[in-house]
């Protein structure tokens, strides 16, 4: 079986989940490409991001370049929880 994939025993769904350091890399990406998109349109992107991630308000993210959907494909929890770990080292 490919890496990345699981199957569900009940109903042989296959599923298909990014672990670890591939799901850091994924998101990374995906707010790089936020952050730049809210940058290019003036916005002061660590205020808008800091303003989404507090109030989970898209209206914070243009829609340039789909940086709403992209922030949005971006669980906050994880986010928040990726942040603390690598403003603390750890």
């Amino acid at each position: 079986m490919c890496p990345g994939f699981e199957k569900d025993k009940k109903d042989k769904t296959i599923t298909f989940s990014i672990k670890g350091e591939d799901r850091d890399r994924e998101r990374h990406k995906l707010l790089r490409s936020v952050y730049d998109a809210l940058n290019e349109r003036g916005y002061n992107p660590l205020v808008q991001i800091a303003g989404y991630i507090l109030t989970e308000d898209p209206t914070y993210i243009t829609n340039y370049k789909n940086a709403r959907a992209n922030i949005c494909k971006i669980d906050r929890d994880e986010l928040m929880l990726a942040l603390l770990r690598e403003y603390l080292g750890l």
